[in-house]
């Protein structure tokens, strides 16, 4: 079984950087997923997007981050990784890493780090 494991959250401060990283684990690596991204979930709204893209594609930014965030991967080292500058107090949510099955679209979820941005 595939897992998505994030880790590096934290506090930030105010205009601050941030980078987080989303290790996949067990039995596949990044080339099991046909589409991979970061999403985000604040206290009482929906969960929304960061950004996310296909192997190899194009990766699309949610217009809160437009800017701001990039999501890079490393297929050597099975890493999908989120950098985000200029951090605001909005940005603070749980943050979660995303994958599609290559095989049959079925989602796999990581259990999501917590992103505190405050002085």
């Amino acid at each position: 079984q595939v897992q998505l494991v994030e880790s590096g959250g934290g506090l930030v401060q105010p205009g601050g950087s941030l980078r987080l990283s989303c290790s996949v684990a067990g039995t596949g690596n990044m080339f099991s997923f046909s589409r991979m991204g970061w999403y985000r979930q604040a206290p009482g709204k929906q969960r929304e997007l960061v950004g996310a893209g296909t192997n190899g594609g194009r990766t699309v930014y949610g217009d809160s981050v437009k800017g701001r965030a990039t999501v890079s991967r490393d297929s050597a080292k099975n890493v999908l990784a989120l950098q985000m500058i200029n951090m605001k107090p909005e940005d603070s949510a749980v943050y979660y890493c995303r994958g599609v099955s290559a095989g049959d679209d079925s989602e796999v979820w990581g259990q999501g780090t917590q992103v505190t941005v405050s002085s």
